[in-house]
């Protein structure tokens, strides 16, 4: 069940209600948004995007009902301009982006992501290029690797993470998953391991975001999915951790203020806000009740705008 579907539908309806609209999935996964706003929406048009090539084989399967009005692209996110160029749609009524890792790449064993099964340190959404995990804890110095754990997973202990596996690396490179757990597992104090869960659970957050440049797209993401929205349209947006709702939260709010001081009486025509934020109190959490029925749901954040006015 995709998170938060009766919600996001809801937030896009006023978008897509209407004949041509053209919505954009940024992040296709297995489909079921994608799925289900079609079938809301009998006349919308979708361009779906994924990086990863296994999602989208299995996607355009689900999907080939609808052919005839979806296009899916093998792209990041960040490359949504020329996507929507080639696709000859510039403009779009809707965008929706789920973040983070999906439940697909979580049950493939073999991708990585998972702490709790010993697996390649792989950790790519793209199979097809990039650096791995593996690749970055055998070759990232010290330092390197310290600020990247502390920065992306927030984790305290980062550098002593970060010395035990490059003195563990001197002894034999990383390969799989079970190793760097029992390693970090080893480098916490005993009282922090107590609490919070998996020990591991932010060096893979970090190791991942590292690995796939997640903050760096998302950064150049969101500001060029509003650019696409035609004035009415909407962008729909669900984060499952901090580091990503941060940047979020930044890109809509600030194209939803105006930028005219706050004393001054009134707001000059051509500056007002260009969006105006749709979700209650900014952003919104799952409840008790979806929570409970998709445990992925209780991270999550979701914040919506729609286009006000056209750039100045």
């Amino acid at each position: 069940m995709p998170v938060l579907l009766e919600r996001c539908l809801s937030l896009l309806a006023p978008a897509l209600d209407r004949p041509g609209a053209v919505v954009v999935d940024a992040t296709l996964g297995l489909g079921g948004h994608s799925e289900a706003l079609l079938v809301r929406f009998p006349e919308v048009r979708l361009i779906g995007l994924d990086r990863d090539t296994d999602a989208l084989e299995r996607t355009s399967r689900r999907l080939a009902a609808y052919s005839a009005r979806t296009v899916l692209v093998h792209a990041v996110y960040d490359e949504l301009p020329r996507v929507l160029d080639e696709a000859a749609h510039p403009r779009v009524d809707g965008i929706l982006f789920d973040l983070g890792v999906s439940s697909m790449q979580l049950d493939q064993v073999e991708r990585g992501f998972s702490y709790s099964q010993d697996a390649p340190l792989d950790m790519r959404m793209d199979p097809t290029r990039g650096i791995t995990a593996a690749e970055i804890l055998n070759t990232y110095a010290a330092g390197q690797l310290a600020r990247v754990l502390r920065d992306y997973g927030e984790e305290k202990f980062a550098r002593r993470i970060a010395d035990a596996v490059v003195r563990e690396r001197g002894r034999a490179p990383f390969e799989t998953s079970a190793r760097l757990v029992e390693i970090i597992r080893e480098s916490i104090p005993a009282p922090a391991r107590r609490t919070g869960g998996n020990p591991a659970k932010r060096t893979f957050q970090a190791l991942r975001i590292e690995v796939n440049a997640e903050l760096e797209v998302l950064e150049r993401a969101v500001p060029s999915a509003v650019d696409a929205l035609t004035v009415g349209g909407r962008i729909v947006v669900m984060s499952f951790q901090s580091l990503e709702d941060r940047i979020v939260k930044r890109a809509l709010t600030s194209r939803a203020t105006s930028d005219v001081p706050v004393d001054l009486p009134f707001v000059p025509e051509g500056h007002e806000p260009e969006l105006r934020i749709v979700t209650r109190g900014g952003a919104e959490k799952a409840t008790e009740a979806e929570i409970a029925e998709n445990p992925r749901a209780a991270s999550v954040r979701l914040r919506a705008a729609e286009r006000m006015r056209e750039a100045a």
